[in-house]
């Protein structure tokens, strides 16, 4: 089995390609050891103690490693556990766990409560499939991906995952390509911010 790794716009991830489906429907991105737990994999990944951040796309893996760490050093350790996983067909998540669902604590992360006015149907139609049929597509070949989060006022809220969070060029990408090409299609957009 061959594993293909390529680049990604964040220095700190890489994005492995296994050549075949890693997750057949949505994503899931693990920011931490605690909800890699609902995954053998990412705790595989995350247990080798320089990672910081694991991403399944629809056919790769983005795997961020820790400030300072060099790749040189951990790719070999990544690709080790990969093939092993995916040479003996082991399943991506834990048998009875929750694993497609992500419920952040309460508190910890951005509400859209009071968001997507059922006014605004029509519009955020628009916003969703751009984003679904522009914008992901792209942001998935850097190794991430971008949720939307809701629309309020003129403003779109996105959340960014896999590569993209944290990456340099994230602002660049967010405000100069995303918040870009929503505007131009629909007009009611005055601004685009991450979550």
């Amino acid at each position: 089995m061959l594993i293909e790794t390529e680049t990604t716009p964040n220095p700190a991830t890489l994005k492995f390609l296994p050549g075949r489906i890693v997750m057949s429907a949505g994503t899931r991105d693990f920011a931490d050891p605690e909800e890699a737990e609902a995954s053998p994999l990412a705790q595989a990944l995350f247990d080798l103690g320089d990672v910081t951040g694991v991403f399944f796309g629809k056919d790769f893996i983005s795997v961020t490693a820790a400030p300072g760490v060099a790749w040189s050093d951990l790719r070999t350790d990544v690709l080790s556990i990969l093939l092993d996983h995916f040479s003996a067909d082991m399943p991506l998540f834990r048998t009875g766990s929750a694993a497609g669902i992500s419920v952040p604590a309460e508190g910890e992360e951005f509400s859209t409560e009071g968001f997507d006015d059922p006014e605004d149907a029509d519009v955020i139609a628009q916003i969703r499939e751009l984003i679904e049929t522009r914008v992901r597509p792209a942001v998935a070949n850097d190794g991430g991906d971008i949720v939307y989060r809701g629309f309020q006022r003129g403003t779109v809220y996105l959340r960014m995952q896999g590569a993209c969070a944290g990456c340099p060029s994230s602002t660049a990408t967010l405000k100069n390509g995303i918040e870009q090409l929503l505007k131009h299609y629909v007009p009611e957009v005055t601004e685009v911010r991450a979550v």
